[in-house]
């Protein structure tokens, strides 16, 4: 049965903070390091959301990601698909054809049409993508942004701005080292 990895969380947590312009455009290194996850998961993640329009890649010293679009343009189904692909939640194994007492083929009553359970999985599959086309990365920043107090935003704002001058001062430093 194909499922929504943990891919998915982590692209959606990595993406929550990018929602905040002031907190400027971190790389996806981090980002992963920001929530102790891995920075080389987080790296194959990124150029998928890329490719989807959800993200840009922001060049120079302190280049990062953004946000290509507004994030209440962005449904948590476009994430899922951006990093899963448009997989079915269930697949149907078609063991109605298989059952013992058919002998060599199975009559046309017991599998015409779509499976019962086929069926029963595809109307939960359709709930599911249209309950997550209705939540949007805006919707989920203002979740979070309820629960955690303000503070917490700042030290993170700082914590990522750190991160930011950082490299800026290492890419500095190995451009005055190559001249």
């Amino acid at each position: 049965m194909a499922h929504i990895t943990s891919s998915v969380e982590y692209g959606i947590h990595c993406l929550l903070w990018l929602v905040d312009p002031a907190s400027g455009q971190p790389s996806s290194r981090d980002l992963a390091e920001l929530q102790g996850i891995s920075p080389s998961f987080v790296a194959k993640i990124f150029p998928k959301l890329e490719k989807a329009g959800i993200v840009q890649a922001a060049t120079g010293v302190r280049g990062g990601y953004r946000l290509a679009r507004a994030a209440d343009e962005i449904t948590v189904l476009d994430i899922v698909d951006a990093i899963e692909g448009h997989k079915p939640l269930f697949e149907c194994a078609e063991i109605r054809e298989r059952c013992a007492v058919y002998a060599d083929e199975p009559p046309r009553w017991a599998t015409q049409g779509v499976c019962g359970i086929h069926a029963v999985m595809l109307q939960a599959e359709d709930a599911m993508r249209d309950r997550l086309a209705r939540e949007t990365l805006a919707g989920l920043a203002a979740t979070v942004e309820r629960k955690a107090p303000k503070k917490f935003f700042i030290e993170v704002r700082d914590w990522l701005g750190g991160k930011s001058n950082s490299r800026a001062l290492v890419r500095a430093r190995r451009g005055a080292e190559g001249r």
